[in-house]
C-alpha cells in the first residue's frame, strides 16, 4: 500500500488494516490503529508508521480511544522466512529480554549492528524498542487486569528497572502506572489474591471473521490427556492447557464463544515473567495473526475450494504451543504421547481439573529408555541439531528432521507446518517427488490444483480436513 492507500482506509475506519500499519498525527502527538472512531485528521498531518515501536520511537504517543498496542500482529513477520521476520517473531517470544540484542543476532546468524538496521529499515525500529513496545503493553494488561503491586509489574513486564517502567509508560500512554489503573477500576488487596487464582483475563483480538468453532474441533481432534482438555459443547467449549515456559509453567484457559472481534481467555502463571511468551505462543496456536481476507480471497478463488472457504469464513491454520512437544507428538502418535507424559511428564505442583503435567523436556526423553526414533529426535532437540523455534529456519529445521531415523516426509511437513507456522505446507505431497511419477501434485486427488493453492496450503489442507469429517 502507498500513503494515499493508507489514508484511504484511516478515512473509511477500515479494520481490514489494523496491527498491518499504524497512524500518527503531528498537531496532537497521538498514534492510532486504523480503525479508531476519532475524527479523521487533515492528510498533511498524518505520518504512516509500520509498528507501534516506530511511531513512539518519533515521539508520539498512544490514543486513549482504539488502544493501538492490542491490535492482531502483522500477518506479515509470521509468513515471512526472511531474518526480519525471524526476528520479529523471536521478539515476540521475549528473547531480547531474556537475552538482548546479541542472544538474538547468534540466533539468527548476523552481527548485532546487522540485525539492528535491517529492522530499523524495515520495521522502522530496532529490536530494543519493538521489545520495549511489547514490554509496555504487558505492563498495561497487568495494570488494568491485576491488582499486584505495581514494582511487582515492572520487572513481570521485562522491565530492568522501576524507573526504566515508569519513564516508558509515560512516555507511551501519558500516564503515571498509578493513572492507568485508577482509569480500568483496578482493586487490590482481594483482587490480587482472586487475580491470582482465577487467572490474568486476556482478550486475544484477532483481524476479521474467526472459524472458532473449527478451530476447536481441530484441537479437540488431538488432545492429549494431562496436558489439553476441552469442556463444554459446540459453540461454548473451553480448550485448556498446561505450558512449558521460559521461567515455569503455566496453564491456559480459552472459550470458544466471544461477544465481539477476540477470543476472551485466562492465563494462571507460576513466574509472571512468562507472560508475554505465554500469550504470544498461544496467539501462535490459535493463529491469531493471520489475514484472513486474503487467504479467504485466494483459496476463494478456486472451484474445489469455494464452496469450502464459503461456509468457513476465517478458518485458520492451528500452530502449538511447544513446537518441541509438537515435534515429538507427530513422530510417536497421540497414544504413545500420553503414555509419555505420564510417565515422563513435569508433574504440575497444583493440578487443575484434567490438567495434571507438563509435557516432557527433550532432554528428559533423550536420556529415557525410549525406542530409538524418539531418542535421536529428543537429542537432536535438545542439543540444537534440530531448532523450532519461533525464529528457526524453516527450510534447515526441515531438512535436518528428514535426516533423523524414523521422521518421513509427511511428519517433517506437518511439524513445518504447525511447529514453524508455514502458510504454505501440503504434507500429502512430497517435495522432492518427481510430478511426472505422480508423487507431487499432479498425483494427488485434486490433480495439479493444489499448486495454484500457494501461497495459502496450510489453509487449504485444513478445509479440506474438515470437509472429510
Amino acid at each position: 500500500m502507498d500513503e494515499e492507500s493508507r489514508y484511504e482506509a484511516v478515512s473509511s475506519r477500515d479494520a481490514r488494516f489494523d496491527g498491518e500499519f499504524f497512524f500518527a498525527v503531528a498537531t496532537t502527538g497521538i498514534y492510532c490503529r486504523p480503525s479508531c472512531p476519532a475524527v479523521t485528521p487533515k492528510r498533511e498531518n498524518v505520518r504512516f508508521y509500520p509498528t507501534a515501536a516506530a511511531a513512539q520511537r518519533h515521539g508520539f504517543r498512544a490514543c486513549r480511544r482504539c488502544r493501538p498496542d492490542a491490535v492482531p500482529g502483522s500477518a506479515e513477520w509470521n509468513v515471512r522466512a526472511d531474518m526480519a521476520g525471524r526476528a520479529v517473531r523471536m521478539i515476540s517470544d521475549g528473547v531480547v529480554d531474556r537475552e538482548g540484542v546479541p542472544g538474538l543476532a547468534g540466533r539468527l546468524g548476523y552481527s548485532p549492528r546487522q540485525v539492528q538496521r535491517q529492522l530499523n529499515a524495515e520495521l522502522g525500529a530496532g529490536p530494543v524498542a519493538l521489545a520495549r513496545a511489547q514490554r509496555a503493553h504487558t505492563a498495561r494488561l497487568l495494570l488494568q487486569t491485576t491488582g499486584l503491586p505495581v514494582t511487582e509489574i515492572a520487572f513481570a513486564s521485562g522491565f530492568a528497572s522501576v524507573r526504566q517502567f515508569n519513564d516508558t509508560i509515560r512516555q507511551i500512554y501519558a500516564r503515571t502506572p498509578s493513572a492507568l489503573r485508577t482509569e480500568a477500576g483496578t482493586g487490590l488487596g482481594a483482587a490480587e489474591r482472586e487475580g491470582r487464582r482465577a487467572g490474568i483475563p486476556l482478550r486475544l483480538a484477532h483481524r476479521g471473521p474467526y472459524a472458532a468453532r473449527e478451530m476447536f474441533d481441530l484441537l479437540g481432534s488431538t488432545t492429549v490427556a494431562r496436558i489439553e482438555e476441552i469442556s463444554g459443547t459446540p459453540g461454548h467449549r473451553t480448550y485448556r492447557r498446561t505450558l512449558r515456559l521460559p521461567y515455569g509453567t503455566g496453564i491456559v484457559a480459552v472459550d470458544e464463544a466471544s461477544p465481539g472481534p477476540w477470543l476472551q481467555a485466562r492465563i494462571q502463571l507460576t513466574d509472571l515473567r512468562d507472560l508475554t511468551t505465554a500469550v504470544q505462543r498461544l496467539r501462535r496456536l490459535l493463529d491469531l495473526d493471520a489475514d484472513p481476507y486474503a487467504v479467504d480471497e485466494a483459496l476463494g478463488a478456486h472451484p474445489r475450494l469455494a464452496p469450502l472457504v464459503a461456509a468457513r469464513p476465517g478458518l485458520r491454520s492451528p500452530g502449538t504451543v511447544d513446537p518441541e512437544e509438537f515435534a515429538v507428538r507427530t513422530l510417536v502418535g497421540r497414544a504413545r504421547a500420553e503414555e509419555l507424559v505420564e510417565r515422563y511428564g513435569k508433574v504440575l505442583d497444583v493440578p487443575c481439573g484434567g490438567l495434571t503435567h507438563v509435557f516432557p523436556e527433550p532432554g528428559v526423553l533423550a536420556g529415557a529408555p525410549v525406542e530409538p526414533a524418539l531418542v535421536a529426535l529428543a537429542a537432536a532437540l535438545a542439543d540444537g541439531g534440530v531448532r523450532l523455534d519461533a525464529g528457526a529456519d524453516r527450510d534447515e529445521a526441515e531438512a535436518a528432521l528428514r535426516r533423523l531415523p524414523g521422521m518421513d516426509p509427511r511428519s517433517a511437513a506437518l511439524i513445518r507446518m504447525r511447529a514453524l507456522g508455514d502458510p504454505d505446507i501440503d504434507p500429502d505431497v512430497d517435495p522432492d517427488a518427481d510430478p511426472d511419477q505422480g508423487g507431487a501434485p499432479d498425483g494427488a486427488p485434486d490433480g495439479g490444483a493444489r499448486r495454484s493453492w500457494r501461497p495459502w496450503r496450510s489453509y487449504a489442507v485444513r478445509h479440506l480436513e474438515l470437509e472429510e469429517r
